[in-house]
């Protein structure tokens, strides 16, 4: 089992440290599916196993602009008080259900960050798509649009931070994650932030949210220390080295990798959900 735990830590340091997410999505189905665990118990470790990881992932990407401090604290402060929520609902739920909307939610964010990558949806943040050339006489005559303020762009982006801060603070409660899964799509996705920053502003998120729900657990912690601990450890040396990895990646190839990533683990979950509930 200790030496289980450790693998399973190391490759899961690398996911997390590679592609600034993902760690949540792997650590549940691992305690739960490897190595034995309940899900209620799978997703309080996870947190904690996910939160110090990421930790540790984001004070490696400190001294260089790696993360947008402004976004991350905005994003983690909205998801708080959704992590409370979602925490509350977590002791409430099935927990064959409770895996089955996990799987649910991973291959909703798959297909968003896949079809992200398609070339046409591949624009700056906030930038209107341009007005269509109105055909005249055999001509072409321009066709007036009206500008967009900034205020408005700070009023659109301010909207979209606290949706998907709110969304993904419940689900960290909810689901055991750091979120990172969910997040990462959202800033790349939504706010059109490049994969290479939104690795590290998802680790400063997903910290926030895991500190959230660990602190709305604090009175019904069931740990089992020989797991986690073990488990913790190799996954913030896995973190470091994943660090690396994505320093050496393209943003589109990173982008890929975590997509593919969630689609598998998300149907393997989804198969052994269904089958326990039919079961």
């Amino acid at each position: 089992m200790l030496i289980a735990a450790t693998v399973l830590g190391l490759l899961i340091g690398l996911v997390i440290g590679g592609l600034g997410g993902g760690g949540g999505v792997l650590t549940v189905p691992a305690l739960v599916y490897l190595l034995g665990q309940d899900a209620h118990a799978a997703t309080t470790g996870s947190v904690l196993i996910v939160g110090a990881s990421a930790l540790v992932g984001m004070v490696a990407r400190w001294r260089r602009p790696g993360l947008d401090w402004r976004t991350g604290i905005a994003f983690g402060v909205v998801g708080i008080p959704a992590a409370y929520a979602g925490t509350l609902l977590n002791n409430r739920v099935d927990a064959d259900a409770l895996m089955l909307v996990f799987a649910a939610v991973i291959l909703v964010a798959a297909v968003a960050m896949l079809y992200n990558e398609r070339p046409e949806n591949e624009r700056p943040a906030n930038q209107p798509r341009p007005a269509a050339p109105a055909q005249h006489g055999g001509g072409v005559v321009a066709v007036a649009t009206r500008p967009v303020t900034d205020r408005q762009i700070r009023l659109v982006t301010a909207v979209k931070i606290v949706v998907c801060g709110a969304v993904g603070g419940f689900l960290t409660g909810l689901l055991g994650v750091g979120g990172g899964f969910l997040v990462v799509p959202a800033l790349v996705v939504v706010l059109r932030m490049p994969m290479t920053l939104a690795i590290g502003t998802s680790l400063l998120i997903i910290v926030i949210n895991a500190a959230s729900a660990l602190a709305a657990r604090v009175g019904d912690l069931h740990l089992d220390w020989m797991v986690v601990a073990p488990f913790a450890v190799a996954a913030i040396i896995g973190t470091l080295l994943g660090k690396r990895v994505a320093d050496a990646c393209s943003g589109a190839a990173l982008t890929r990798a975590f997509a593919v990533m969630l689609v598998l683990v998300g149907g393997f979950v989804a198969v052994e959900s269904i089958g326990a509930l039919l079961g």
